[in-house]
């Protein structure tokens, strides 16, 4: 039996996966208010070869310092769409060119904790590239095994108390690197899509 090639999987993932996801979907009892407003953003999961590009914010930042992530952040009036927003944040927080990627489609959204409606844009880096940190926003830019990632079995739910309440959520370790939250959501859910 031949292996199937990574890029050739996560097309199957796309169609395959479907539900949207929520930072709160390990917490049945949150009540979000159906007045919320969320704020679009947009990450782009970029895969190299056989692995994923992950960032380590700066730990000078106001919000998520010294978390794991996808490059990404919210879009600008500048911005197209979803797509465009992720490119433009790739190319200034990883120095990834925009035309050393090559789009697969949009993963299904994320609502997060604080108050955003992410788009994940599942993307291949055609062409190697030398990864630039954005200075002071972006701590490390490191690789993990697209393989580790993507395999439930690595998956965890952990929890901690957040604005007074105990919250639970996914975490996915790599080494040195504590992968949670909204990143391992996004993961957890490619995950699935990619089990066959």
């Amino acid at each position: 039996m031949t292996a199937i090639d990574p890029i050739d999987r996560l097309s199957l993932a796309l169609a395959a996966a479907a539900r949207p996801s929520s930072d709160f979907d390990l917490n049945p009892d949150v009540v979000l208010p159906e007045t919320r407003v969320l704020r679009p953003a947009a990450v782009l999961v970029a895969v190299e070869g056989d692995r994923l590009i992950l960032t380590k914010r700066s730990s000078r930042l106001k919000h998520h310092p010294g978390q794991i992530a996808f490059p990404g952040g919210k879009l600008d009036p500048g911005d197209a769409d979803a797509t465009a927003a992720a490119l433009r944040e790739a190319w200034e927080e990883v120095g990834l060119p925009p035309d050393a990627v090559e789009v697969l489609g949009a993963l299904p959204g994320h609502e997060t904790v604080t108050g955003f409606a992410v788009t994940p844009i599942l993307a291949r880096v055609t062409r190697p590239f030398m990864a630039v940190p954005e200075a002071g926003e972006v701590d490390e830019v490191f690789r993990v095994p697209l393989a580790h990632v993507t395999d439930p079995a690595n998956f965890l739910i952990e929890g901690r108390r957040w604005r007074g309440q105990w919250r639970r959520y996914y975490a996915v370790p790599y080494g040195p690197y504590y992968i949670w939250g909204a990143t391992a959501r996004i993961l957890r859910g490619l995950a699935e899509a990619m089990t066959p």
